[in-house]
């Protein structure tokens, strides 16, 4: 794990909110000069503390009106189907997020389609028939009442 001090913190917490800021800006913000915060960022870069950026795209805006979270429990958990599993998720571009969990169900999977037909077709042709699965749960989204990829850095300050 990387040592982070306070500046890297707020240097991260600015780029959660402020994706696009240049580096004169961000150096602004967090009371650098432009090159002492261009290093401090390429460390972190380096360190795979800062592990990619990228744009947020509203769903909707995009025809995929339909998001579900599925719970999904496999039949055994012998090491290669546990990996076929874990490679086929891999290649769904419906499934978004992917989480081995405790409890009754092993994997839980975020998944945006464009409608119900549309999640159908995923679920009886790609998940139920992929080798392995036991059972699945389905839940949909009605409403979002938080979304943020942003960590709670500010936790870490205290």
């Amino acid at each position: 794990m990387a040592t982070l001090d306070r500046t890297d913190l707020r240097i991260l917490a600015v780029l959660q909110s402020e994706g696009r800021i240049t580096n004169a800006e961000l150096a602004d913000k967090v009371s650098l000069s432009p090159s002492a915060c261009l290093r401090r960022l390429q460390r972190l870069e380096a360190d795979g503390v800062l592990t990619g950026y990228s744009a947020q795209v509203d769903p909707q805006a995009v025809g995929l009106g339909l998001q579900a979270f599925v719970r999904v429990q496999l039949a055994k958990h012998e090491s290669a189907q546990v990996e076929r599993f874990v490679e086929l998720v891999n290649d769904w571009p419906q499934v978004v997020s992917c989480y081995a969990l405790t409890g009754d169900m092993d994997y839980l999977l975020h998944v945006y389609v464009t409608d119900l037909q549309d999640f159908s077709r995923f679920l009886l042709d790609r998940l139920l028939n992929a080798s392995g699965v036991a059972d699945v749960n389905s839940s949909f989204v009605l409403r979002t009442v938080k979304h943020s990829s942003a960590l709670p850095l500010g936790q870490r300050e205290h």
